[in-house]
């Protein structure tokens, strides 16, 4: 059975910066796309970005140039590094695993969710 584990959440003011980690367990699927989704209160789950087993990585337009995702392979974690935060990152985020490789935010391709972790942003 997978699990994803978030960590690394927390308050911050605006222009600081976080790291989140989701570490993988059980069965692991090593080919499959890793990816960090968000909820904020009132609006639809949003992809955020996603790392693939052949090392390509996708960004949502909103968090260029400020989040960058990585993949530690030998620890079956994935990190989440975000830079000068804005309060309208503010959301529960979501580390999923999917079965293979995966170049959309659709949550249906993926099979496996954590529990979330809570991002509060101050202005």
């Amino acid at each position: 059975q997978v699990q994803l584990v978030e960590s690394g959440g927390g308050s911050v003011q605006a222009g600081g910066s976080m790291t989140l980690s989701c570490t993988a367990s059980g069965y692991v699927y090593k080919n499959g796309c890793m990816a960090w989704f968000r909820l904020a209160p009132g609006k639809e789950r949003e992809g955020v970005a996603s790392f693939n087993s052949d090392t390509t990585t996708t960004y949502a337009q909103s968090v260029k140039g400020r989040f960058t995702i990585s993949k530690d392979t030998a620890k079956d974690t994935l990190y989440l590094q975000m830079n000068n935060l804005k309060p309208e990152d503010t959301a529960v985020y979501y580390c999923a695993l999917a079965y293979g490789y995966v170049d959309t935010f659709e949550p249906e391709d993926f099979a496996f969710w954590g529990q979330g972790t809570q991002v509060t942003v101050s202005s």
